[in-house]
Protein backbone atom coordinates (compact mmCIF):
# COMPACT_ATOMS: atom_id res chain seq x y z
CA UNK A 1 0.00 0.00 0.00
CA UNK A 2 2.89 2.39 1.01
CA UNK A 3 4.06 2.26 -3.10
CA UNK A 4 0.81 2.67 -3.85
CA UNK A 5 0.75 5.73 -2.36
CA UNK A 6 3.90 7.55 -3.74
CA UNK A 7 2.77 6.86 -7.63
CA UNK A 8 1.70 10.24 -9.19
CA UNK A 9 -1.87 10.77 -9.33
CA UNK A 10 -3.36 10.72 -12.85
CA UNK A 11 -1.28 12.06 -16.45
CA UNK A 12 -1.32 15.29 -15.29
CA UNK A 13 2.24 16.85 -17.33
CA UNK A 14 5.10 18.05 -15.27
CA UNK A 15 5.39 22.17 -15.56
CA UNK A 16 8.94 23.76 -14.73
CA UNK A 17 8.52 27.21 -13.10
CA UNK A 18 10.30 29.23 -16.23
CA UNK A 19 7.51 27.38 -18.43
CA UNK A 20 4.10 28.21 -16.21
CA UNK A 21 5.25 32.00 -15.67
CA UNK A 22 5.56 32.18 -20.03
CA UNK A 23 2.01 30.04 -19.88
CA UNK A 24 0.33 32.61 -17.54
CA UNK A 25 2.28 35.17 -19.53
CA UNK A 26 1.00 34.44 -22.54
CA UNK A 27 -2.48 33.93 -21.79
CA UNK A 28 -2.77 36.88 -19.68
CA UNK A 29 -1.09 38.96 -22.35
CA UNK A 30 -3.87 37.44 -25.33
CA UNK A 31 -6.48 38.11 -23.03
CA UNK A 32 -6.00 41.83 -22.09
CA UNK A 33 -3.80 42.92 -25.00
CA UNK A 34 -5.39 46.45 -24.63
CA UNK A 35 -7.39 47.49 -22.07
CA UNK A 36 -8.24 51.22 -20.03
CA UNK A 37 -8.32 50.75 -16.02
CA UNK A 38 -9.65 53.84 -13.56
CA UNK A 39 -8.10 54.33 -10.58
CA UNK A 40 -6.12 56.73 -8.24
CA UNK A 41 -2.52 56.61 -8.53
CA UNK A 42 -0.69 55.14 -5.02
CA UNK A 43 2.93 54.37 -4.00
CA UNK A 44 4.12 57.05 -6.80
CA UNK A 45 7.95 56.46 -7.71
CA UNK A 46 9.03 59.25 -9.74
CA UNK A 47 11.59 58.56 -12.54
CA UNK A 48 13.96 55.73 -11.07
CA UNK A 49 17.75 55.99 -12.13
CA UNK A 50 17.18 53.79 -15.42
CA UNK A 51 13.92 56.85 -16.38
CA UNK A 52 11.23 54.43 -15.84
CA UNK A 53 8.32 54.75 -13.41
CA UNK A 54 6.50 52.34 -10.98
CA UNK A 55 3.19 53.31 -9.03
CA UNK A 56 -0.12 51.55 -8.53
CA UNK A 57 -3.74 52.06 -9.42
CA UNK A 58 -5.99 51.44 -7.06
CA UNK A 59 -9.82 51.45 -6.24
CA UNK A 60 -12.16 50.75 -2.97
CA UNK A 61 -11.35 47.07 -3.18
CA UNK A 62 -8.69 46.49 -5.53
CA UNK A 63 -5.25 47.56 -6.59
CA UNK A 64 -2.97 46.83 -9.81
CA UNK A 65 0.60 47.17 -10.32
CA UNK A 66 1.69 49.69 -12.97
CA UNK A 67 4.89 50.67 -15.28
CA UNK A 68 5.61 53.55 -17.20
CA UNK A 69 8.70 52.77 -19.68
CA UNK A 70 11.21 55.79 -19.81
CA UNK A 71 10.43 56.57 -23.63
CA UNK A 72 6.65 56.70 -22.83
CA UNK A 73 7.06 58.81 -20.05
CA UNK A 74 8.80 61.60 -22.03
CA UNK A 75 5.75 61.88 -24.46
CA UNK A 76 2.74 61.86 -21.29
CA UNK A 77 1.01 64.78 -21.69
CA UNK A 78 -0.69 64.08 -18.27
CA UNK A 79 2.24 63.53 -15.87
CA UNK A 80 1.04 61.18 -13.00
CA UNK A 81 0.67 62.40 -9.55
CA UNK A 82 0.28 60.73 -6.33
CA UNK A 83 -3.41 60.63 -5.64
CA UNK A 84 -4.54 61.79 -8.48
CA UNK A 85 -7.52 60.13 -10.45
CA UNK A 86 -6.28 59.23 -13.74
CA UNK A 87 -7.52 57.00 -16.87
CA UNK A 88 -4.86 54.71 -18.08
CA UNK A 89 -4.34 52.36 -21.12
CA UNK A 90 -2.04 49.74 -21.86
CA UNK A 91 -1.86 45.98 -21.72
CA UNK A 92 -1.56 43.36 -19.17
CA UNK A 93 1.25 41.60 -18.21
CA UNK A 94 3.06 39.66 -15.72
CA UNK A 95 6.24 39.95 -14.04
CA UNK A 96 7.79 36.15 -13.25
CA UNK A 97 10.17 37.52 -10.53
CA UNK A 98 7.03 38.35 -8.28
CA UNK A 99 5.02 36.26 -9.48
CA UNK A 100 2.52 39.26 -9.83
CA UNK A 101 0.63 40.67 -12.52
CA UNK A 102 1.11 44.32 -14.08
CA UNK A 103 -0.37 47.26 -16.46
CA UNK A 104 1.99 48.92 -19.19
CA UNK A 105 1.11 52.16 -19.21
CA UNK A 106 0.95 53.64 -22.83
CA UNK A 107 -1.47 57.23 -22.20
CA UNK A 108 -2.26 58.73 -19.30
CA UNK A 109 -5.18 61.01 -19.05
CA UNK A 110 -7.15 62.69 -15.91
CA UNK A 111 -10.39 60.99 -14.94
CA UNK A 112 -13.17 63.55 -15.43
CA UNK A 113 -13.24 67.63 -14.98
CA UNK A 114 -12.67 67.63 -11.36
CA UNK A 115 -9.34 65.40 -11.53
CA UNK A 116 -8.00 67.88 -14.38
CA UNK A 117 -9.28 71.32 -12.36
CA UNK A 118 -7.19 69.84 -9.23
CA UNK A 119 -4.64 68.95 -11.21
CA UNK A 120 -4.57 73.19 -12.64
CA UNK A 121 -5.46 74.24 -9.17
CA UNK A 122 -2.33 72.32 -7.75
CA UNK A 123 0.19 73.47 -10.41
CA UNK A 124 -0.99 76.91 -9.91
CA UNK A 125 -0.49 77.28 -6.35
CA UNK A 126 3.01 75.92 -7.17
CA UNK A 127 3.81 78.15 -10.26
CA UNK A 128 2.53 81.16 -8.24
CA UNK A 129 4.48 80.15 -5.15
CA UNK A 130 7.32 80.50 -7.73
CA UNK A 131 6.28 84.18 -8.44
CA UNK A 132 5.66 83.67 -11.78
CA UNK A 133 2.60 85.70 -11.61
CA UNK A 134 3.25 88.39 -9.53
CA UNK A 135 2.25 91.80 -10.68
CA UNK A 136 5.46 93.54 -9.99
CA UNK A 137 7.00 90.73 -13.46
CA UNK A 138 4.42 92.32 -15.85
CA UNK A 139 5.07 95.09 -17.72
CA UNK A 140 3.14 97.89 -20.02
CA UNK A 141 1.78 97.34 -23.50
CA UNK A 142 3.28 99.54 -26.40
CA UNK A 143 0.89 102.42 -27.27
CA UNK A 144 1.46 101.52 -30.94
CA UNK A 145 3.98 98.86 -31.98
CA UNK A 146 5.99 98.91 -34.70
CA UNK A 147 6.04 94.78 -35.32
CA UNK A 148 3.34 92.40 -33.84
CA UNK A 149 4.28 88.43 -33.34
CA UNK A 150 1.82 86.23 -33.40
CA UNK A 151 1.60 82.72 -31.83
CA UNK A 152 -1.25 80.60 -33.42
CA UNK A 153 -2.44 78.28 -35.80
CA UNK A 154 -2.05 79.33 -39.38
CA UNK A 155 -5.01 77.76 -40.47
CA UNK A 156 -7.78 78.94 -38.02
CA UNK A 157 -10.37 81.93 -37.87
CA UNK A 158 -8.06 83.42 -35.37
CA UNK A 159 -5.29 84.79 -37.21
CA UNK A 160 -7.68 85.97 -39.89
CA UNK A 161 -9.80 87.95 -36.98
CA UNK A 162 -7.11 89.43 -35.58
CA UNK A 163 -5.29 90.55 -39.29
CA UNK A 164 -8.53 91.63 -39.89
CA UNK A 165 -8.99 93.85 -36.12
CA UNK A 166 -5.41 95.02 -37.38
CA UNK A 167 -6.24 96.10 -40.14
CA UNK A 168 -9.74 97.74 -39.27
CA UNK A 169 -7.88 100.28 -36.17
CA UNK A 170 -4.50 100.49 -37.21
CA UNK A 171 -2.39 98.25 -39.97
CA UNK A 172 0.93 96.90 -38.60
CA UNK A 173 3.76 94.67 -39.72
CA UNK A 174 2.41 91.03 -38.17
CA UNK A 175 4.90 88.17 -38.29
CA UNK A 176 2.71 84.78 -37.64
CA UNK A 177 4.61 81.81 -35.76
CA UNK A 178 2.87 78.82 -36.55
CA UNK A 179 1.82 76.08 -34.35
CA UNK A 180 -0.73 73.21 -33.37
CA UNK A 181 -2.72 75.21 -30.28
CA UNK A 182 -4.24 71.70 -29.26
CA UNK A 183 -2.72 68.04 -29.17
CA UNK A 184 0.15 66.33 -27.64
CA UNK A 185 3.19 69.25 -29.21
CA UNK A 186 1.00 71.65 -28.94
CA UNK A 187 2.34 73.18 -25.41
CA UNK A 188 6.16 72.47 -26.86
CA UNK A 189 5.43 74.69 -30.35
CA UNK A 190 4.21 77.66 -28.36
CA UNK A 191 6.64 77.78 -25.96
CA UNK A 192 9.45 77.59 -28.74
CA UNK A 193 7.24 79.87 -30.49
CA UNK A 194 7.47 82.21 -27.18
CA UNK A 195 11.55 81.90 -26.91
CA UNK A 196 11.71 82.06 -30.75
CA UNK A 197 10.80 85.28 -30.67
CA UNK A 198 12.54 86.61 -28.04
CA UNK A 199 15.91 85.32 -29.72
CA UNK A 200 15.18 87.29 -32.35
CA UNK A 201 18.06 90.08 -32.70
CA UNK A 202 16.60 93.76 -32.73
CA UNK A 203 18.31 95.17 -35.64
CA UNK A 204 18.37 91.50 -37.43
CA UNK A 205 17.18 90.95 -40.85
CA UNK A 206 13.97 89.34 -39.62
CA UNK A 207 12.31 92.60 -37.28
CA UNK A 208 12.03 91.66 -33.61
CA UNK A 209 8.53 92.25 -32.36
CA UNK A 210 7.01 94.70 -29.84
CA UNK A 211 4.70 92.72 -28.83
CA UNK A 212 3.22 89.43 -28.79
CA UNK A 213 0.02 87.63 -29.09
CA UNK A 214 -0.56 83.98 -28.28
CA UNK A 215 -4.66 83.56 -29.41
CA UNK A 216 -6.28 80.39 -29.67
CA UNK A 217 -10.71 80.22 -30.32
CA UNK A 218 -12.82 78.39 -27.68
CA UNK A 219 -12.68 75.25 -27.08
CA UNK A 220 -13.74 72.79 -23.84
CA UNK A 221 -10.94 72.16 -20.90
CA UNK A 222 -9.05 69.30 -22.42
CA UNK A 223 -8.35 71.39 -25.46
CA UNK A 224 -6.99 74.40 -23.68
CA UNK A 225 -4.89 72.52 -21.92
CA UNK A 226 -1.65 73.05 -23.95
CA UNK A 227 -1.84 76.38 -22.66
CA UNK A 228 -2.10 75.33 -18.87
CA UNK A 229 1.47 73.10 -19.24
CA UNK A 230 4.42 74.47 -17.17
CA UNK A 231 6.88 75.05 -19.76
CA UNK A 232 4.28 77.64 -22.10
CA UNK A 233 4.05 79.50 -18.78
CA UNK A 234 7.32 79.42 -17.76
CA UNK A 235 8.02 80.73 -21.61
CA UNK A 236 5.28 83.26 -20.87
CA UNK A 237 6.77 84.64 -17.96
CA UNK A 238 10.54 84.68 -18.81
CA UNK A 239 9.60 86.52 -22.10
CA UNK A 240 11.70 89.83 -22.32
CA UNK A 241 8.87 91.27 -25.19
CA UNK A 242 5.54 92.20 -23.62
CA UNK A 243 2.84 89.35 -24.31
CA UNK A 244 -0.99 89.99 -24.72
CA UNK A 245 -2.65 86.34 -23.98
CA UNK A 246 -6.08 85.59 -25.77
CA UNK A 247 -6.86 81.99 -25.46
CA UNK A 248 -10.60 81.23 -25.75
CA UNK A 249 -13.68 83.16 -24.91
CA UNK A 250 -14.01 85.67 -22.26
CA UNK A 251 -15.28 83.02 -19.66
CA UNK A 252 -12.08 80.54 -20.66
CA UNK A 253 -9.26 80.94 -18.29
CA UNK A 254 -5.72 79.23 -18.35
CA UNK A 255 -2.87 79.44 -16.42
CA UNK A 256 -0.73 81.74 -19.55
CA UNK A 257 -3.35 83.91 -18.66
CA UNK A 258 -1.68 84.69 -15.54
CA UNK A 259 1.85 84.65 -16.43
CA UNK A 260 0.86 87.45 -19.25
CA UNK A 261 1.65 91.02 -19.02
CA UNK A 262 -2.43 91.52 -20.26
CA UNK A 263 -4.80 89.18 -20.57
CA UNK A 264 -7.60 89.63 -23.44
CA UNK A 265 -11.22 87.96 -23.18
CA UNK A 266 -10.84 87.18 -27.61
CA UNK A 267 -8.14 87.51 -29.87
CA UNK A 268 -10.10 90.41 -31.64
CA UNK A 269 -9.94 92.18 -28.32
CA UNK A 270 -6.18 91.23 -28.22
CA UNK A 271 -5.75 93.04 -31.82
CA UNK A 272 -7.86 96.15 -30.35
CA UNK A 273 -5.72 96.05 -26.45
CA UNK A 274 -1.95 96.42 -28.73
CA UNK A 275 -3.08 98.97 -30.82
CA UNK A 276 -5.52 101.96 -31.37
CA UNK A 277 -8.19 103.16 -33.66
CA UNK A 278 -6.35 105.17 -36.46
CA UNK A 279 -9.18 107.60 -37.28
CA UNK A 280 -9.80 108.30 -33.54
CA UNK A 281 -5.81 108.22 -33.12
CA UNK A 282 -5.97 111.19 -36.32
CA UNK A 283 -8.80 113.22 -34.69
CA UNK A 284 -7.13 112.93 -31.71
CA UNK A 285 -3.59 114.44 -33.25
CA UNK A 286 -6.27 117.08 -35.48
CA UNK A 287 -7.49 118.30 -32.09
CA UNK A 288 -4.29 118.92 -30.27
CA UNK A 289 -2.95 120.35 -33.43
CA UNK A 290 -5.68 122.88 -33.38
CA UNK A 291 -5.14 123.23 -29.78
CA UNK A 292 -1.62 123.43 -30.04
CA UNK A 293 -1.60 126.45 -32.80
CA UNK A 294 -4.15 128.15 -30.45
CA UNK A 295 -2.18 127.95 -27.37
CA UNK A 296 0.94 129.57 -29.50
CA UNK A 297 -0.80 132.22 -30.93
CA UNK A 298 -1.91 133.15 -27.39
CA UNK A 299 1.15 133.29 -26.07
CA UNK A 300 2.28 135.28 -29.15
CA UNK A 301 -0.28 138.00 -28.68
CA UNK A 302 0.51 137.74 -25.01
CA UNK A 303 4.14 138.05 -25.55
CA UNK A 304 3.74 140.94 -27.77
CA UNK A 305 2.19 143.12 -25.13
CA UNK A 306 4.44 142.49 -22.51
CA UNK A 307 7.00 143.24 -24.93
CA UNK A 308 5.54 146.92 -25.54
CA UNK A 309 4.84 147.64 -22.09
CA UNK A 310 8.47 147.13 -21.33
CA UNK A 311 9.87 149.04 -24.33
CA UNK A 312 7.48 151.84 -22.81
CA UNK A 313 8.82 151.81 -19.70
CA UNK A 314 12.74 151.95 -20.41
CA UNK A 315 14.61 155.28 -20.30
CA UNK A 316 16.57 157.26 -23.42
CA UNK A 317 20.27 156.92 -24.79
CA UNK A 318 20.80 160.05 -23.29
CA UNK A 319 19.34 158.77 -19.81
CA UNK A 320 21.26 155.57 -19.50
CA UNK A 321 24.56 156.92 -20.54
CA UNK A 322 24.92 160.16 -18.29
CA UNK A 323 25.66 158.47 -15.25
CA UNK A 324 28.39 156.30 -16.97
CA UNK A 325 29.96 159.70 -18.68
CA UNK A 326 29.94 161.00 -15.40
CA UNK A 327 31.74 158.31 -13.44
CA UNK A 328 34.42 158.57 -16.50
CA UNK A 329 35.05 162.50 -15.80
CA UNK A 330 35.68 161.35 -11.89
CA UNK A 331 37.65 158.59 -12.94
CA UNK A 332 39.93 160.62 -15.29
CA UNK A 333 40.31 163.55 -12.20
CA UNK A 334 41.68 160.84 -9.74
CA UNK A 335 44.12 159.11 -11.99
CA UNK A 336 46.89 161.50 -12.18
CA UNK A 337 47.75 161.68 -8.19
CA UNK A 338 47.25 158.17 -7.88
CA UNK A 339 49.51 157.76 -10.31
CA UNK A 340 52.13 159.74 -8.74
CA UNK A 341 51.46 157.94 -5.33
CA UNK A 342 51.95 154.52 -7.17
CA UNK A 343 55.25 155.38 -8.77
CA UNK A 344 56.50 156.52 -5.01
CA UNK A 345 55.59 153.08 -3.40
CA UNK A 346 56.93 151.35 -5.51
CA UNK A 347 60.18 153.60 -5.39
CA UNK A 348 60.00 152.77 -1.74
CA UNK A 349 59.83 149.22 -2.67
CA UNK A 350 62.55 149.38 -4.92
CA UNK A 351 65.31 150.91 -1.87
CA UNK A 352 64.19 147.92 0.36
CA UNK A 353 65.05 145.50 -2.18
CA UNK A 354 68.11 146.97 -3.17
CA UNK A 355 69.21 147.39 0.26
CA UNK A 356 68.22 143.95 1.03
CA UNK A 357 70.42 142.29 -2.06
CA UNK A 358 73.91 144.41 -0.99
CA UNK A 359 73.15 142.86 2.08
CA UNK A 360 72.39 139.30 0.85
CA UNK A 361 75.47 139.94 -2.18
CA UNK A 362 77.42 137.12 -3.33
CA UNK A 363 80.80 138.59 -2.09
CA UNK A 364 79.09 139.64 1.56
CA UNK A 365 77.87 135.64 1.59
CA UNK A 366 81.51 134.92 0.25
CA UNK A 367 83.38 136.70 2.53
CA UNK A 368 81.12 135.43 5.55
CA UNK A 369 81.66 131.94 4.77
CA UNK A 370 85.19 132.22 4.20
CA UNK A 371 85.44 133.80 7.94
CA UNK A 372 83.61 130.96 8.95
CA UNK A 373 85.58 127.97 7.12
CA UNK A 374 88.91 129.42 8.79
CA UNK A 375 86.89 129.35 12.28
CA UNK A 376 86.12 125.62 11.17
CA UNK A 377 90.18 125.43 10.47
CA UNK A 378 91.52 126.07 13.54
CA UNK A 379 88.88 123.94 15.74
CA UNK A 380 89.61 120.92 13.29
CA UNK A 381 93.63 121.40 13.67
CA UNK A 382 93.20 121.82 17.53
CA UNK A 383 90.85 119.19 17.66
CA UNK A 384 93.35 116.55 15.64
CA UNK A 385 96.08 117.46 18.07
CA UNK A 386 94.14 116.91 21.07
CA UNK A 387 93.45 113.51 19.16
CA UNK A 388 96.67 112.74 18.67
CA UNK A 389 97.98 113.14 21.61
CA UNK A 390 94.77 111.19 23.54
CA UNK A 391 96.07 108.59 20.88
CA UNK A 392 99.33 108.14 21.30
CA UNK A 393 98.50 108.30 25.34
CA UNK A 394 96.13 105.51 24.79
CA UNK A 395 98.66 103.26 23.01
CA UNK A 396 101.29 103.64 25.50
CA UNK A 397 98.99 102.64 28.13
CA UNK A 398 98.01 99.89 26.17
CA UNK A 399 101.32 98.86 25.14
CA UNK A 400 102.53 98.43 28.96
CA UNK A 401 99.55 96.31 29.66
CA UNK A 402 100.21 93.85 26.90
CA UNK A 403 103.95 93.61 27.60
CA UNK A 404 102.28 92.50 31.25
CA UNK A 405 99.97 90.16 29.48
CA UNK A 406 102.62 88.95 27.53
CA UNK A 407 104.91 88.14 30.63
CA UNK A 408 102.02 86.45 32.68
CA UNK A 409 101.38 84.37 29.75
CA UNK A 410 104.63 83.25 29.28
CA UNK A 411 105.06 82.31 33.02
CA UNK A 412 101.42 80.65 33.05
CA UNK A 413 102.44 78.48 30.21
CA UNK A 414 106.13 77.61 31.36
CA UNK A 415 103.86 76.49 34.65
CA UNK A 416 101.53 74.45 32.26
CA UNK A 417 104.02 73.08 30.27
CA UNK A 418 105.98 71.54 33.41
CA UNK A 419 102.78 70.45 35.38
CA UNK A 420 101.71 68.32 31.98
CA UNK A 421 105.17 66.99 31.80
CA UNK A 422 105.30 65.30 35.02
CA UNK A 423 101.79 64.14 34.81
CA UNK A 424 102.50 62.50 31.35
CA UNK A 425 105.39 60.89 33.17
CA UNK A 426 102.96 59.79 35.66
CA UNK A 427 100.35 58.15 33.20
CA UNK A 428 103.44 56.40 31.42
CA UNK A 429 104.36 54.60 34.08
CA UNK A 430 101.29 53.83 35.16
CA UNK A 431 100.19 52.37 32.01
CA UNK A 432 103.85 50.19 31.58
CA UNK A 433 102.61 48.55 34.66
CA UNK A 434 98.86 48.24 33.48
CA UNK A 435 99.90 46.51 30.05
CA UNK A 436 102.89 44.46 32.24
CA UNK A 437 100.24 43.02 34.22
CA UNK A 438 97.44 42.28 31.48
CA UNK A 439 100.09 40.65 29.25
CA UNK A 440 100.66 38.03 32.18
CA UNK A 441 96.89 37.78 33.06
CA UNK A 442 96.40 37.08 29.27
CA UNK A 443 99.38 34.55 28.61
CA UNK A 444 98.42 32.55 31.86
CA UNK A 445 94.58 32.28 30.53
CA UNK A 446 96.25 31.24 27.19
CA UNK A 447 98.30 28.20 29.23
CA UNK A 448 95.46 26.81 30.25
CA UNK A 449 93.03 27.54 27.24
CA UNK A 450 95.92 25.33 25.12
CA UNK A 451 95.90 22.32 28.22
CA UNK A 452 91.94 22.53 27.74
CA UNK A 453 92.34 21.83 24.10
CA UNK A 454 95.23 19.29 24.19
CA UNK A 455 93.52 17.61 26.95
CA UNK A 456 89.71 17.68 24.64
CA UNK A 457 91.90 17.08 21.42
CA UNK A 458 91.34 13.67 19.53
CA UNK A 459 95.06 12.63 20.05
CA UNK A 460 94.64 12.52 23.83
CA UNK A 461 91.04 10.45 22.90
CA UNK A 462 93.33 7.89 20.52
CA UNK A 463 96.35 7.89 23.16
CA UNK A 464 93.67 6.02 25.81
CA UNK A 465 92.68 3.62 23.11
CA UNK A 466 90.33 4.34 20.87
CA UNK A 467 90.21 4.50 17.10
CA UNK A 468 88.59 6.21 14.02
CA UNK A 469 87.74 3.60 11.53
CA UNK A 470 86.95 4.98 7.68
CA UNK A 471 85.86 2.96 4.58
CA UNK A 472 87.52 3.54 1.21
CA UNK A 473 86.06 6.80 0.41
CA UNK A 474 87.49 8.39 3.71
CA UNK A 475 83.80 8.35 5.46
CA UNK A 476 83.77 7.60 9.05
CA UNK A 477 82.55 4.08 9.98
CA UNK A 478 79.41 4.91 12.53
CA UNK A 479 77.99 2.03 12.72
CA UNK A 480 77.84 -2.22 12.58
CA UNK A 481 75.35 -1.65 9.58
CA UNK A 482 78.21 0.17 7.32
CA UNK A 483 80.63 -2.93 8.26
CA UNK A 484 79.45 -5.23 5.53
CA UNK A 485 81.95 -8.56 5.29
CA UNK A 486 84.79 -8.23 2.77
CA UNK A 487 84.96 -4.72 2.91
CA UNK A 488 88.09 -3.26 3.20
CA UNK A 489 88.09 -0.44 5.93
CA UNK A 490 91.53 2.28 7.51
CA UNK A 491 91.92 2.03 11.33
CA UNK A 492 93.47 5.17 13.00
CA UNK A 493 95.30 4.88 15.58
CA UNK A 494 97.83 7.45 18.43
CA UNK A 495 100.73 6.60 16.22
CA UNK A 496 99.29 5.91 12.84
CA UNK A 497 97.19 4.28 10.40
CA UNK A 498 96.49 0.10 9.22
CA UNK A 499 94.07 -1.17 7.25
CA UNK A 500 91.55 -4.06 8.07
CA UNK A 501 88.75 -5.88 6.26
CA UNK A 502 85.68 -7.27 7.60
CA UNK A 503 85.05 -10.81 8.26
CA UNK A 504 81.71 -11.23 9.77
CA UNK A 505 78.31 -9.51 9.37
CA UNK A 506 76.54 -7.86 12.01
CA UNK A 507 76.50 -9.35 15.49
CA UNK A 508 79.34 -11.69 15.02
CA UNK A 509 82.19 -11.41 17.78
CA UNK A 510 85.98 -12.11 16.92
CA UNK A 511 85.53 -15.53 19.37
CA UNK A 512 82.48 -16.81 17.11
CA UNK A 513 82.97 -15.41 13.69
CA UNK A 514 85.39 -17.70 10.88
CA UNK A 515 88.44 -15.70 9.77
CA UNK A 516 89.43 -15.01 6.27
CA UNK A 517 92.98 -15.38 5.36
CA UNK A 518 94.25 -12.13 5.20
CA UNK A 519 94.84 -10.22 2.46
CA UNK A 520 97.38 -7.95 1.00
CA UNK A 521 96.69 -4.40 2.18
CA UNK A 522 96.10 -2.40 -0.17
CA UNK A 523 98.08 0.92 -0.70
CA UNK A 524 96.60 3.77 1.44
CA UNK A 525 94.50 5.99 0.12
CA UNK A 526 95.32 9.56 1.01
CA UNK A 527 92.08 10.82 3.33
CA UNK A 528 90.62 14.11 3.06
CA UNK A 529 91.60 16.95 5.26
CA UNK A 530 88.88 17.43 7.04
CA UNK A 531 88.44 19.30 10.04
CA UNK A 532 88.42 17.71 13.61
CA UNK A 533 86.93 14.58 13.37
CA UNK A 534 84.00 12.59 15.92
CA UNK A 535 85.68 11.19 18.68
CA UNK A 536 83.03 8.34 18.88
Amino acid sequence: MDSESQKPAGNAPEWSVSDLSGALKRTIEDSFGFVRVRGEISGYRGPVSSGHVYFSLKDANAKIDAVIWKGVFARLKTRPQEGLEVIATGKITTFAGKSSYQIVIDSLEPAGIGALMALLDERRKRLAAEGLFAEERKRAIPYLPRVIGVVTSPTGAVIRDILHRLEDRFPRHVLVWPVRVQGETSAAEVANAITGFNALAEQGRIPRPDVLIVARGGGSLEDLMGFNEEVVVRAAADSRIPLVSAVGHETDWTLIDHAADLRAPTPTGAAEKVVPVRAELMASIADLARRHAGAMRRLSDRRRGDLRALARALPGPEAVLSGPRQRLDLAATRLAPALARNARAHEIQLQNVARRLAENSPRVRLARLRAELAGFGRVLAAARSNAVAAERTRIATERARIEVLDTRMRNALAQSLLRRRERSAQIAERGQRAFAQALAKRTERLASLWALIRSLGPAAVLARGYALIRDESGALVRGVAQAEPGRLLDVQVSDGHFGAIVAGGAGTSIGTGKVSRPQPRPARKEMPKTAQGDLF
